[in-house]
């Protein structure tokens, strides 16, 4: 049984061993969330070079060493030559690091769940390792059924967090304007492309205003 937990890797020092196609998808999910990120592998496929190349990685033109996760936060071992991956797992250990083996879950402190994401809404599937498809047709079921409009949704609402706590002081009141505003139709409108009624929704119900981001202030 594992806690879930979302981690705040902005600007922290991550790193992935080895820089083949299962890297990949880990490098860029950690890349997603601003980790500082650095790649030991030999050789890197095309796309983490132009990553390295745009300068969004790090990168170590060598195989795994002793030592090479000091300062490191999280580790990601996608190397498959038993005796590394059992080197990178005991110094993760060591040192108190969180880390993933790739396809190895006595090797694994945490599990990468599945993730759906639409702007700041993020939706984590795990099957305890026991069944990673399972976990990847449920993504694909949500994705099919959240569109980008929760990610619009939660652009607005953060955007009158601040106002509606100085103008409903009371927690419970504000819970109860946020239940009314989710139950509406804000989320239809958002997906039938109606900003303007949405942003109506928000005043009706909330009684402050959504921000308008800088973009769209230029536009």
């Amino acid at each position: 049984m594992h806690y879930p937990v979302f981690l705040d890797l902005r600007g922290r020092p991550c790193t992935v061993v080895g820089g083949g196609h299962l890297a990949e998808e880990k490098v860029r999910g950690l890349l997603a969330v601003e980790a500082v990120v650095t790649v030991i592998a030999p050789s890197l496929t095309p796309a983490l070079t132009a990553l390295l190349d745009a300068g969004r990685l790090l990168h170590r033109p060598r195989g795994y060493e002793p030592e090479d996760l000091e300062g490191a936060c999280l580790v990601i071992s996608c190397e498959q030559t038993p005796d590394v991956a059992e080197a990178v797992w005991q110094e993760a250990l060591q040192h108190n690091i969180l880390i993933n083996t790739l396809d190895d879950v006595p090797r694994c402190q945490f599990i990468a769940p599945s993730i759906v994401r639409r702007g700041d809404l993020a939706i984590a599937i795990s099957t305890g390792g026991k069944a990673p498809v399972l976990a990847v047709r449920l993504r694909q079921w949500l994705e099919s059924q959240l569109g980008e409009e929760y990610g619009r949704f939660l652009a607005l609402a953060g955007s009158v967090r601040a106002a509606l706590a100085r103008r409903w002081p009371d927690f419970a009141t504000r819970r109860e304007l946020w239940y009314r505003l989710v139950d509406s139709d804000v989320l239809d409108l958002l997906r039938t492309g109606d900003e303007a009624a949405a942003v109506g929704r928000f005043r009706d119900i909330l009684g402050v205003e959504p921000e308008r981001t800088e973009e769209e202030a230029a536009a």
